[in-house]
């Protein structure tokens, strides 16, 4: 293992059946050599600077079905919401004012965010922070949508893409959902010039090395500015409420794997690591992450917005939040930034 720890380290790729031995054979010493090497890889890009995302849950009402997720359409036990303008744009404002530089406006698939309604949205957050970022995580829409709230000033978007392999994504999302269509608006965002966002579950039902395999090789390809990777925790409510979570060893593993391959990727510390473990996100850091979201949503919809079961930070206030980590983040050597965070290429 060690020997394909420090090939990948040393040349950013490796071949199918070295990714598969380095993932199905993976040893405690393994994922400790990956560990530093991803560190290594980031430091001279990076530093132990810690970028920091507010995160605005701004709807849990979706039109779509996947499987896997809380606020899926067929779940009538879901108490629904969605937040006016004016509050979304309070929001930032106070994300702000806590030094937040970077916004994201995540939510359900829901119609009532127009291109009209979002974009201006968009625009007053610019208008109000104009040091900030706006990032939008609203899932697929057309390419003239993309267009328009790019227009609008929208400057990253994230798309988690969820499986680089389209017959694993039809066993997570419903016949009307395709990979294909999911592709495309990841290509449609970076063609418009979008700092770009894709990202997987770890562990989802019925994933395998060999899936995992093919998301190293989207990394290698699509090189997303962002990738977003968590492991899968099941929700009471949904076909998959018995499956098995994901594991924070592979989760971290895996981290680090595409640290090396990518080692200007912007690499979340994910809401879900910190729920399956206490120290989720600090162990995220040692493993070559350098991003966290704390959530700056107002407090009363928090538990609503419930992608998964038994989220953390549901009921602490933004500043709260921000102090936790911050404090949590210099504990183990890192300090949160007060800057946008963009990807350095």
């Amino acid at each position: 293992m060690n020997e394909l720890v420090e090939k990948l380290a040393a040349d950013h790729t490796l071949n199918d059946d070295e990714y598969f031995d380095l993932i199905e054979h993976r040893t405690p010493e393994a994922a400790e050599l990956l560990a530093e090497h991803a560190v290594a890889a980031r430091q001279p890009i990076y530093g132990t600077t810690v970028f920091t995302r507010g995160l605005i849950e701004i709807s849990n009402i979706c039109k779509n079905d996947c499987i896997y997720c809380g606020i899926r359409r067929s779940n009538r036990n879901v108490k629904r919401y969605r937040l006016e303008p004016d509050t979304i744009v309070a929001c930032a404002r106070e994300g702000h004012e806590l030094g937040f530089r970077t916004i994201v406006l995540q939510g359900g698939e829901d119609a009532y965010y127009t291109d009209d309604v979002l974009g201006s949205v968009v625009s007053r957050i610019k208008d109000c922070c104009p040091d900030t970022a706006v990032t939008l995580s609203m899932g697929e829409r057309s390419r003239e949508s993309y267009q328009r709230l790019y227009d609008a000033g929208a400057d990253r978007y994230l798309l988690r893409h969820e499986t680089a392999d389209p017959d694993h994504y039809a066993m997570l999302h419903p016949a009307e959902m395709s990979w294909e269509h999911r592709m495309q608006c990841l290509r449609d965002l970076r063609s418009i010039g979008y700092q770009v966002g894709a990202g997987f579950m770890v562990g989802s039902p019925f994933q395998t090395t060999e899936h995992l395999v093919k998301e190293m090789r989207f990394v290698e390809y699509f090189k997303p500015d962002m990738c977003g990777i968590g492991p899968f925790i099941p929700h009471h409510d949904t076909p998959f409420a018995h499956e098995p979570a994901g594991t924070l060893e592979l989760t971290l593993y895996l981290l680090s794997i595409i640290r090396l391959i990518h080692p200007h990727v912007l690499l979340p510390a994910t809401t879900a690591l910190g729920t399956i473990d206490p120290r989720g996100r600090e162990k995220g850091m040692l493993a070559g992450a350098n991003v966290v979201m704390p959530n700056l949503s107002p407090v009363g919809v928090r538990k609503q917005y419930e992608l998964y079961d038994n989220k953390i930070c549901t009921g602490e206030e933004s500043a709260q939040c921000r102090g936790c980590l911050g404090l949590r983040m210099t504990l183990i050597g890192y300090d949160l930034a007060v800057d946008r965070g963009d990807v350095r290429l």
